[in-house]
């Protein structure tokens, strides 16, 4: 018989996900239903009618795909994705409405309130560059990538180094399908990843002080762990654009800065990357970035967390509550490097 030993900041899904805060799972497989069934209808009545009433089930309008200037999301078939219940949670999810109007996202401005700058952003067509010690450099579109990947959905906390937290119903694909689809060459050490650069279409890297653009960093050996994910789509339906579609990452157990938005390139080097906030400032930002409420950021503690939408303020835990699954990346690495932000 196998027995799975729940990790020790888990409770049920049916405890984690309420009704009035996520969409229940009848609705998103009738709704995925009548998006699978779409492809016997002609191309024209796919466009004008089901996507659309699909996208506004999903309340797509600030998801960026359903506004009537625009065609329709062409990953919206692969919504609902199947849910991997292996993540769980030890609180409520975020309100969709409150996840997507309470965002970092600099390249449209240096405010909390940038979803409608956000909509600037033109997510197709958008091409993935993979680059550096791979056997070929490739260049694929989100739309070609997307039906290569194991496509899934999980819930994950997400706690931001200003002491805020959410917790979010990510949709997409583990990071080591990614690498495995590149074939790295073993002298392979980290992954470097680059945001778009269009100071005309985001006005927030018109700012000539900030490094432009948005770069992050991971290990090969974080990149591979089944944490790592790599995000196409929130709450059932393709993500928000001021999420950082079309691609973005999420790694819960890290501040939240070290999950780049809108990638459009993943260089594989043996050199450990210098992102854009630990160019701007080492020593509060810094390359390893995950969550200890034992130390401190230089401007205020990291021991509690304000979690949004609630009024609770609550401690932190080490890793965000997932040490189990990622502790041991960092044995080999000194203490006094491995946890500071």
């Amino acid at each position: 018989m196998l027995i799975k030993r729940r990790k020790g900041w888990e409770i049920s899904e049916n405890e984690a996900t309420p009704e009035s805060a996520y969409l229940n799972r009848r609705q998103l497989v009738a709704a995925g239903g009548i998006a699978a069934g779409s492809a016997i209808l002609p191309q024209n009545a796919k466009a004008q009618g089901v996507n659309d009433w699909v996208g506004s089930l999903f309340g797509g309008g600030k998801g960026g795909s359903s506004k009537t200037d625009e065609k329709p999301d062409p990953s919206l078939k692969y919504y609902p994705m199947w849910h991997n219940q292996t993540y769980k949670l030890d609180r409520e999810l975020t309100p969709q409405d409150v996840n997507e109007s309470y965002n970092n996202f600099y390249e449209f401005g240096s405010h909390k309130r940038i979803a409608r700058a956000a909509q600037a952003l033109k997510i197709r067509p958008w091409e993935i560059t993979i680059d550096g010690m791979v056997e070929e450099e490739i260049k694929i579109g989100i739309d070609d990538l997307m039906p290569k990947m194991k496509l899934q959905e999980r819930l994950y906390r997400h706690r931001c180094v200003e002491a805020w937290s959410m917790t979010i119903p990510w949709s997409g694909f583990q990071m080591s399908d990614l690498v495995k689809f590149a074939k790295p060459l073993s002298s392979a050490k980290y992954i470097r990843m680059e945001t778009f650069h269009d100071p005309d279409m985001a006005s927030g890297q018109k700012a000539t002080y900030q490094p432009w653009p948005y770069i992050e960093g991971v290990t090969i050996e974080e990149a591979m762990n089944e944490l790592s994910f790599l995000v196409t789509g929130t709450y059932g339906k393709p993500m928000a654009k001021q999420h950082g579609a079309p691609l973005r990452l999420a790694l819960p157990w890290k501040y939240g800065f070290k999950s780049i938005k809108s990638i459009v390139k993943f260089t594989f080097t043996d050199k450990r990357p210098v992102s854009f906030w630990e160019e701007l400032q080492a020593a509060e930002y810094g390359f390893w970035a995950n969550v200890n409420p034992k130390v401190p950021h230089r401007r205020w503690s990291q021991a509690t967390e304000r979690v949004l939408h609630t009024g609770n303020r609550v401690p932190t835990l080490l890793y965000n509550g997932y040490g189990e699954y990622v502790a041991d990346l960092y044995k080999n690495v000194p203490k006094r490097e491995r946890l500071f932000t």
